[in-house]
C-alpha cells in the first residue's frame, strides 16, 4: 500500500432485476402465460427463483393462462399438474375450467364436476365450453339417453355460434334443417350451413396469406391437407385441436380406454362415449361414428369422403350424395 491512499473498495455488481417493481415483473410474466408455447416455457420460468415463483403463481397471472400454457400431456398427469389447474381454476382462467372440466368429466368420470367447471367457463361466453355442453345435452353423455335435451343443446349451439365457434354454427344448421330440437326451418338451416363453410374458407385464406409469406406453412398435393383449399389443390395443414381433445385423445388413445365403448372417429375431438351405443354411426358404411354433426363434417372433408365408398356406389343415388355433400 502506498502511504495517504484509501484502499480501492470494489463495489457489488447491481442486480437490475431486484430492482424492478413487483407489478413490472407480474406484468411480463401475465404475458408469457398468456402465449407460452407449451407448459415448460410457463413453469421453468417458476423454477428459476423464489420470487419468480411467488409472483407466476399471482392470481393476474394464472387468470391469463393460454390454453397451450395449460396443454398438460396425458401421459404426464399427476397430482401436481390436478393441482396447478386448479389454482388457475381458482384464479378464474376459463381456459383452465374448460380444460379441467373436460378432463373429470371424461376421464376421472367425474360428471358433475366437470360439468359444473365447463358451466362456469360457458358462462363467462367461453365457445369451446358453450360447444361442448351442447354435445353433452345432445347425446345425454354421462347418463341414460332418456336424459337428452335436444332444446338446451340448440340454445348452447346458438350461443356458441354467436360467438363464431364454427362447428357450433354447422351443428345449429343441421338442426334447423332437420328440425332437431327445434322447429325445422330448411331454409334458414341451410343458409347458416352455408355461412359456417364461408367463415372457415376466409380463416383459411387468411392462413394461406401468410403462408406466402412462412412457405412451410404450406404444401402442395391433396389428401392430406385442408379440407376446404385442398379441393383447389392446396394441402394446408389442418387446424391444431385444442388441448384439451388433445388430452382426451392420448388418454382414451391408450391403455386407459374403457372396453366396449367407442371413440369420436374424428381426429381432433377426442371424446368417447359414457355409455353403450352413444355416437350415431356413419349410416352408409358404419365404420365410423361421431359424437356430432360438427365433427362428421370435418372427418368427411379431411379422410372419411375418401373411403366412405358404400355412400357413393349403393347408399344414395348421385343427386342425393351431391346434396349431401353440399350439407356437410
Amino acid at each position: 500500500m502506498i502511504r495517504g491512499k484509501k484502499p480501492r473498495i470494489s463495489k457489488p455488481r447491481s442486480d437490475y432485476f431486484d430492482g424492478l417493481p413487483d407489478d413490472i415483473v407480474v406484468s411480463i410474466l401475465t404475458k408469457l402465460s398468456s402465449s407460452a408455447s407449451c407448459p415448460a416455457d410457463f413453469v421453468s420460468v417458476l423454477m428459476t427463483c423464489r420470487r419468480l415463483n411467488r409472483l407466476g403463481l399471482n392470481p393476474l397471472v394464472l387468470s391469463s393462462a393460454g390454453p397451450e400454457t395449460l396443454a398438460v400431456r396425458a401421459g404426464s398427469w399427476s397430482e401436481f399438474a390436478h393441482r396447478f389447474l386448479k389454482q388457475c381454476v381458482t384464479a378464474g382462467s376459463n381456459e383452465a375450467c374448460y380444460i379441467l372440466g373436460m378432463i373429470r368429466f371424461y376421464c376421472l368420470k367425474d360428471r358433475e364436476s366437470g360439468a359444473s367447471l365447463m358451466a362456469k367457463a360457458a358462462m363467462r361466453s367461453h365457445a369451446e365450453a358453450l360447444y361442448s355442453l351442447a354435445v353433452i345435452q345432445f347425446n345425454g353423455s354421462g347418463g341414460d339417453k332418456k336424459d337428452k335435451d335436444l332444446r338446451a343443446g340448440v340454445a348452447l349451439c346458438a350461443r356458441a355460434a354467436a360467438l363464431g365457434h364454427t362447428n357450433a354454427i354447422r351443428e345449429l344448421g343441421h338442426c334447423l334443417q332437420d328440425g332437431y330440437g327445434v322447429p325445422q326451418n330448411v331454409a334458414e338451416g341451410r343458409r347458416i350451413l352455408i355461412q359456417a363453410n364461408a367463415r372457415e374458407f376466409a380463416l383459411l385464406l387468411r392462413v394461406a396469406s401468410l403462408a406466402q409469406t412462412h412457405p412451410d406453412i404450406l404444401s402442395s398435393g391433396s389428401g392430406t391437407g385442408h379440407p376446404l383449399l385442398s379441393d383447389f389443390g392446396c394441402g394446408l395443414a389442418p387446424r391444431e385441436a385444442h388441448p384439451a381433445s388433445r388430452f382426451l385423445t392420448e388418454w382414451f388413445g391408450s391403455w386407459k380406454s374403457d372396453p366396449g365403448l367407442r371413440m369420436c372417429s374424428y381426429s381432433g375431438c377426442g371424446r368417447p362415449e359414457t355409455r353403450s351405443c352413444e355416437f350415431r354411426r356413419c349410416s352408409a358404411c358404419s365404420a365410423v361414428n361421431y359424437c356430432s354433426r360438427g365433427c362428421q363434417a370435418q372427418d368427411w372433408r379431411v379422410r372419411h369422403g375418401a373411403v366412405c365408398t358404400p355412400m357413393l356406389e349403393h347408399a344414395y343415388d348421385h343427386d342425393d350424395v351431391a346434396d349431401r355433400r353440399a350439407e356437410i
